[in-house]
């Protein structure tokens, strides 16, 4: 084990507010159970989920730290007694339950991959959340195949970024919504086949249209609200519909006959609460069955911009301005 300090700098929520509340601490280092590992943190991501937290509207699960931050890159400094795969030394980049917003962050060790070759530190910081997001819903819940359509909303954010390429990289018809012609360029040169800028067209009658009336297989859809029954009028003949997030809240007064009359499945799920051996499966198939795609050139996260770790506030800000594009990611020094 290396040498290492007992303290360790954090960014902390001091109290539920606006990005101001997100402030600079010295926390002592995190101890290491017999799973895990210990990283220094090169750089963390920052997520929807970092900013739900701050406001004080999603609670981190019991046991895991109260510090924001659920994906980090960085170098492995120490290992649990049970932990035979890491070695100290090894670049890896890691899903975190929290706690990523510091110097140092303790991770399961089976949510921890190699970094994969041709990503900087920096980039591999911005996989793990999406990745594991997009593939766990897309691919496993909903089980999208190569020649079906698939639309996935907010199609510059990081999981959109994510799921336009993966969904292409596996031989899927890809349609998504964006706000902007700027974001419609962005979007295009990603793989995506139809985009549709919600400002200015009604995307269900368009994603109709442009099918001839078939609708699209599957959806993954984080806005809810009056998007619920509009993606039940977009969807396909047993279409499958995934819910990771209600940012525009919750649906009142839906109609269901159309999700008989149309044998959809509408389904949902949060990643943060499940189960350490779920995660670690995640990162098994991302392993084998992503990894070469990325190393391969062939699928990248999209980086928006990077903020020194000690600006997080402002980080949050740009995530709440909703003008990204791609990932945002804070960096130590």
């Amino acid at each position: 084990m290396q040498n290492l300090p007992e303290t360790m700098s954090a960014i902390a929520i001091s109290v539920p507010g606006d990005p101001d509340v997100l402030k600079l601490e010295t926390r002592p280092m995190p101890a290491l159970e017999p799973h895990e590992i210990l990283i220094r943190v090169a750089a963390a991501g920052v997520n929807r989920p970092d900013v739900l937290q701050r406001k004080g509207a999603y609670p981190p699960p019991k046991g895991a730290s109260d510090l924001p931050g659920l994906e980090v890159a960085g170098e492995v400094v120490a290992c649990g007694a049970d932990e035979v795969r890491h070695k100290i030394g090894d670049k890896v980049t890691a899903l975190a339950p929290g706690g990523g917003y510091a110097t140092y962050c303790k991770v399961p060790a089976g949510h921890a991959l190699p970094i994969p070759a041709g990503l900087s530190i920096v980039e591999a910081a911005a996989v793990p959340e999406t990745f594991f997001t997009v593939w766990t819903n897309v691919f496993d819940r909903c089980g999208l195949s190569a020649g079906e359509r698939f639309l996935v909303h907010g199609g510059t954010s990081g999981i959109g970024t994510t799921a336009i390429q993966l969904a292409k990289a596996f031989g899927a018809e890809v349609f998504t919504t964006v706000g902007s012609e700027d974001k419609a360029d962005a979007v295009r040169q990603l793989g995506a086949d139809h985009v549709i800028n919600y400002r200015d067209q009604v995307f269900e009658k368009s994603i109709l249209e442009i099918t001839d009336g078939k609708g699209v297989n599957v959806i993954l859809d984080m806005v809810g609200g009056d998007y619920v029954e509009r993606n039940w009028k977009a969807a396909a003949v047993e279409g499958r519909i995934c819910q990771i997030a209600t940012l525009n809240g919750i649906a009142e007064n839906v109609n269901f006959s159309r999700l008989m009359v149309k044998r959809l499945t509408h389904t949902g799920s949060t990643l943060r609460p499940r189960s350490d051996a779920f995660k670690t499966a995640i990162a098994e198939n991302l392993e084998s069955s992503v990894w070469p795609l990325i190393e391969s050139g062939k699928v990248r996260p999209v980086m928006d911009s990077t903020f020194p770790f000690e600006e997080a506030a402002e980080a949050h800000r740009r995530m709440e301005s909703s003008g990204h594009i791609g990932k945002i990611v804070l960096t130590m020094d």
